[in-house]
């Protein structure tokens, strides 16, 4: 009876888990489309504002981090801007998009970083 009793809460836990994270994307994506929209415009600020609040809402969103790594790219917060990279590869990594994002990030950063050290 215990076993069953288990099994059966297991299930009822796994079909309500599935709709909840169904509209934790959902109103991630919002605020992800809301952020492309406003970038769009200029308004990087704002962006920023809104890819952060799609991380908080669904951390494992890859793309929302990926889209607030080149927002901090614009805006000049870069070790921001790698650590929203590297978390968006470690979450996907097989996404060819972060991964052009991030090495061209990094083939930008390493010159600069560079041009800077050499007197």
């Amino acid at each position: 009876m215990r076993l069953s009793l288990a099994v059966c809460c297991t299930l009822i836990g796994t079909a309500f888990a599935g709709p909840a994270y169904a509209d934790v994307r959902s109103d991630a994506k919002a605020q992800v489309d809301f952020g492309i929209n406003v970038a769009q415009r200029g308004l990087w600020r704002e962006a920023i504002y809104r890819w952060e609040k799609a991380v908080q809402i669904d951390p494992t969103y890859a793309a929302a981090l990926n889209d607030l790594a080149v927002a901090y790219e614009h805006e000049g917060q870069l070790a921001k801007a790698r650590e929203a990279y590297e978390k968006a590869l470690a979450i996907d990594p097989n996404n060819a998009q972060i991964k052009q994002n991030y090495d061209l990030f990094k083939e930008i950063n390493d010159r600069t970083s560079a041009k800077k050290e050499t007197p």
